[in-house]
């Protein structure tokens, strides 16, 4: 008999909902006096088997999204930490996709994960890889749409980016890491060497590119609004070998925008 069926909730428990759900996620406290099994008595046994496939269904919910952190630090040592996660963050979505966005920031605090000092920004990646294969359809942009413009006006165009498009930036080789070990092929050495990713999706493909240096800035300012010279002095700013003509080119074999627009202007090309 399953712990839904010896289960039972006693008549007039306005306070159920605090008593019942408040000790899921926590193990050392005692079983809601509310809950009763089929004849009466203190349902204890069945309310902490009840506990326990919670906390290990929103293990697995972590495994399931973050797979390459797992594969990383081994699976005993990503469920011990998975499991402190869970009773300091219980969900607040009933879709358990959703869960787990707080982890990367948990990483950073947890004392046993210090010494992979990357590890949060996998995760960060892995999360954002995930939202981005969730994120509304849309359009990528064509590159046809920016012969529209003539030179002088190029500078003027405003990107709006693709509801799947994410950039993320780390001190770490983070994306090399994350490509790496979202497979099952063998893992070598990696450079140590700050990586920018830029994140998204063409079709139902999710795809992550490691950015050239000053690629983020640039996404940055136009994911910000700002048109498309700013952008590029950003871009130049953050890096002298910053390449716009590269830059554009990845932006649209990536699909991270949708359309454009003249600056201050409503006038958009698909």
């Amino acid at each position: 008999m399953s712990s839904a069926e010896v289960l039972a909730i006693r008549p007039n428990t306005s306070d159920f909902v605090h008593q019942f759900a408040g000790g899921l996620l926590s193990p050392d406290r005692p079983a809601p006096t509310l809950i009763t099994g089929p004849r009466g008595k203190h349902a204890k046994t069945g309310y902490a088997i009840y506990r326990n496939n919670v906390t290990v269904s929103l293990i697995e919910a972590l495994a399931s999204i973050f797979p390459a952190v797992q594969r990383i630090t081994g699976p005993d040592f990503f469920r011990a930490m998975a499991r402190f996660h869970v009773r300091e963050t219980p969900p607040n979505s009933p879709l358990l996709f959703e869960y787990g966005r707080g982890f990367p920031d948990f990483i950073d605090r947890y004392e046993y994960a210090q010494a992979m000092p990357w590890l949060s920004d996998v995760a960060r990646i892995e999360r954002a890889w995930l939202d981005a294969y969730h994120a509304a359809d849309a359009h990528a942009l064509n590159p046809a749409a920016l012969a529209l413009a003539s030179p002088q006006e190029m500078g003027a165009l405003v990107l709006q980016p693709h509801p799947a498009m994410r950039v993320i930036s780390s001190s770490y080789p983070a994306v090399t890491i994350f490509a790496m070990n979202r497979s099952t092929g063998s893992v070598g050495r990696v450079e140590p060497r700050p990586e920018d990713g830029l994140i998204s999706r063409l079709g139902d493909e999710v795809s992550i590119r490691v950015l050239q240096p000053g690629g983020a800035d640039f996404i940055n300012a136009l994911v910000g609004g700002e048109p498309l010279a700013v952008a590029a002095a950003a871009g130049l700013a953050a890096h002298a070998r910053f390449d716009l003509t590269l830059a554009i080119c990845e932006i649209i074999a990536a699909g991270a925008f949708s359309h454009i627009a003249m600056e201050n202007s409503n006038v958009e090309h698909a």
